[in-house]
């Protein structure tokens, strides 16, 4: 089986994106109830300030978020999503046309919104399970998407399941959905193992550990742990207050093949990246 050190590429929209450099992803939430900025980008002009900075700070992607799936966050229908997208999405592909804009949702209504507004690539932390048309939407636009491991309905998304092994489980899950995407005629997958969904620390530190054997290598992976509870927790700390620890975890899964972070605090995780091309010689 070949490693994650692989070199892939994303085809968004008619651009190559070459991943042999890995791209950090900066998290705009438009959010009233996020747990760590909710309120703070939720309105055309503060978000479109926030994309600059992310962009300026060393991010390549934006993902854009209208619905928190933080524990106990409420919970929006996809009409409701997009009107709190607004023109965001537009506007941020006029003001910065070279970026590339994912879009955190689980509805294949508000990817279809999306897609009509120029996004790159679909985020969906459900894997396809709170909406039994995303696939075929994914299959319709062709552009790339995010897998990610998470529990099987929106109400159990947090239940926190102590697995035999979780790399074995989440290679499993990731198996049986991308043979049904592929069967579909989606293009581009990108695995996402679902860092702080129903998941021990435990379990999430031997994820961490064993980040080369997620998806034996075939597609690139996406890492998301910035200010997630499993590092804050164990440590008394609060999200806003680990990033050291953050930093030399994603270094961890960078020298095990990830091809993508997704961060909230995007300088701190460019100089991560830069000691890491440094290191290894790669970039």
């Amino acid at each position: 089986m070949s490693s994650n050190s692989q070199i892939h590429s994303l085809n968004c929209n008619g651009r190559l994106i070459q991943l042999d450099t890995p791209k950090i992803m900066g998290i705009l939430n438009l959010t009233p109830d996020s747990f760590s900025d909710g309120g703070k980008f939720n309105n055309e002009s503060s978000a479109l300030k926030q994309a600059e900075k992310l962009l300026k700070d060393g991010a390549e992607i934006i993902d854009i978020g209208p619905q928190s799936t933080r524990p106990n966050a409420e919970f929006l229908s996809s009409g409701e999503e997009v009107g709190r997208i607004g023109n965001i999405i537009s506007q941020i592909k006029k003001e910065f046309p070279d970026v590339l804009v994912s879009l955190d949702t689980f509805y294949a209504e508000t990817v279809k919104f999306g897609f009509n507004e120029g996004i790159d690539i679909i985020n969906d932390i459900s894997g396809g399970q709170y909406d039994d048309k995303m696939f075929d939407t994914v299959a319709e636009t062709k552009l790339p998407y995010i897998l990610m491991h998470i529990n099987p309905s929106y109400e159990t998304m947090h239940h926190k399941i102590r697995f035999e092994d979780i790399t074995l489980e989440v290679n499993r899950y990731f198996s049986e959905k991308v043979n049904i995407l592929l069967k579909k005629g989606a293009n581009d997958i990108i695995l996402d193992p679902g860092f702080g969904f129903g998941k021990t620390v435990e379990d999430q530190m031997k994820m961490i550990n064993e980040v080369n054997y997620l998806g034996f290598g075939r597609l690139p992976l996406l890492i998301g742990i910035s200010r997630k509870s499993f590092i804050y927790k164990p440590l008394g700390k609060s999200p806003l207050d680990i990033n050291d620890e953050t930093q030399k975890l994603h270094l961890k899964v960078l020298e095990q093949g990830a091809k993508i972070l997704r961060v909230h605090d995007v300088a701190e995780a460019k100089k991560t990246l830069i000691e890491f091309c440094e290191k290894n010689k790669k970039c």
